[in-house]
């Protein structure tokens, strides 16, 4: 192991914790609001297995133009000289499900903090979708500056297409789903792919 992926599962554990405490920190303020509940900030459970093929079947060609955006912008930004991430990938069996488990949980909570209750509330605020949508991409790419200047800007222009499905479908189960995905697709997969079996 290097020694940049040494610490890489307390830091697995962190991040969990940190999903799972800003959706705690979002449902304590609805809850103080009494406006709306989490699961209404969602769109629903899911009712019937139909509910589940829709969301499914609208994940996935948007996981496809997601994965085909994020390359044509990266493309267009050129090669980063940030710190790469790639020593934070999963290297074991362990790594990789604890990788599975902090995707599905970026997948819930970063959908819930950024197109739930901020897109909400970015258009409370201003009286217009595209302003929130903007506003809260804006916001999503900014809280991945770790990964450098040209990793935000793709990440904000991934939470425009985010912000869309969102607005677009009234629910951020499909954006759950392409999200967690798309978190595991990158990191677990790509362990499997490099051998990691």
């Amino acid at each position: 192991l290097t020694p940049e992926h040494r610490g890489v599962i307390p830091l697995y554990g962190s991040l969990i914790c940190g999903e799972w405490g800003l959706v705690y920190f979002v449902w304590r303020g609805l809850k103080r609001a009494r406006r709306t509940g989490l699961l209404e900030l969602v769109g629903g459970r899911w009712k019937t297995w139909r509910d589940v093929a829709i969301d499914l079947a609208i994940a996935a060609p948007f996981w496809v133009v997601w994965e085909a955006t994020a390359r044509f912008v990266h493309f267009l930004l050129g090669p980063s000289q940030a710190k790469t991430v790639s020593t934070l990938l999963p290297q074991g069996w362990l790594e990789a499900a604890l990788w599975v488990a902090l995707s599905l949980s970026a997948g819930f909570a970063e959908e819930v903090v950024f197109r739930g209750y901020l897109q909400k509330q970015f258009q409370a605020l201003t009286g217009s979708v595209t302003v929130a949508v903007l506003g809260q991409a804006a916001v999503f790419g900014v809280a991945h500056l770790y990964q450098g200047w040209k990793a935000v800007v793709v990440i904000a222009v991934l939470g425009v297409l985010y912000g869309m499905l969102a607005a677009w479908r009234k629910s951020l189960r499909p954006c759950m789903v392409a999200h967690a995905w798309s978190d595991i697709y990158e990191g677990y997969l790509k362990f499997l792919l490099a051998g990691g079996m």
